[in-house]
């Protein structure tokens, strides 16, 4: 299987994937000047930039000792920082769905991507029909989701029958992280679909980057840990994997009341 991609579509016009470098900092791009992902060229293993750094936050509701087992999932690639470090740094079974080949080649081109391997499997797939396989069900322990066009307006995927096929591709305990943008009017709208989804009680965000990004932490059957052994697993993350923590758990908070009432109004289905 090395060096090939397992694809699950029919061949169409694709925006291209470029790059541009600036300060020792290399970036994707699709035919726009808005980022997809970064990587610093010295250090290819680490997570450049700071809303990916805050996908990982799911690291905070998992055990230390359990950290780096199970299946670890990304639907969309960007640059492959989150994929890299499941792969190479948590060294988790890890696999990452990509609807445009052009950004997976680039990947492996420019941005250390490996050839896939016994732990690593990249999907030339649409992410809206991964999701429903049903081989796929209850397998993934972490799920990390990223999906955004070329405009990077907002999410390609952001209705409740994705996100309902996202809860049922993890395993109970698992995690899921969404990255939205937390300053615009859709921030609301997407958070209450992953609430109406997961319940209230097992959703949480964390406050926006200076860029907008605000990530969204979403659980299945998850329970809280209290604050001590919280501050004991960010300390962990911070010594052992170089990642600010600490700063997640300051961070972290339950869904604003405006969206849970929202939830509350809208009529059942």
């Amino acid at each position: 299987m090395s060096g090939k991609l397992k694809t699950g579509k029919s061949a169409r016009t694709w925006t291209p994937a470029t790059l541009s470098e600036f300060d020792g900092v290399r970036f994707l791009h699709l035919d726009s000047i808005w980022v997809q992902g970064a990587m610093r060229i010295r250090k290819p293993q680490a997570l450049e930039l700071e809303y990916v750094q805050r996908m990982m936050a799911w690291m905070l509701w998992r055990d230390s000792a359990e950290l780096r087992q199970g299946h670890a999932v990304q639907l969309g690639l960007g640059a492959a920082a989150i994929t890299r470090f499941c792969h190479k740094v948590l060294r988790m079974r890890t696999s990452a769905v990509e609807i445009n080949p052009t950004v997976i080649s680039a990947c492996r081109a420019w941005f250390h991507l490996p050839e896939d391997d016994a732990r690593l499997t990249v999907y030339n797939e649409d992410a809206a029909r991964w999701v429903t396989e049903p081989e796929r069900l209850q397998t993934v322990q972490v799920l990390n989701v990223d999906l955004y066009d070329h405009d990077a307006a907002s999410p390609v995927l952001d209705d409740e029958a994705f996100y309902a096929h996202c809860r049922g591709l993890l395993a109970d305990g698992g995690l899921m992280t969404v990255n939205l943008f937390g300053r615009d009017a859709s921030f609301a709208r997407s958070a209450a679909r992953i609430a109406k989804v997961f319940g209230s009680n097992q959703v949480w965000s964390l406050a926006p980057t200076k860029e907008g990004n605000t990530i969204v932490v979403a659980a299945r059957g998850v329970q809280v840990p209290e604050r001590e052994e919280l501050e004991r697993r960010a300390a962990t993350i911070e010594s052992q994997y170089d990642l600010p923590a600490r700063k997640w758990l300051r961070l972290v908070r339950p869904l604003p009341l405006s969206i849970i009432n929202q939830l509350v109004a809208e009529p059942q289905t």
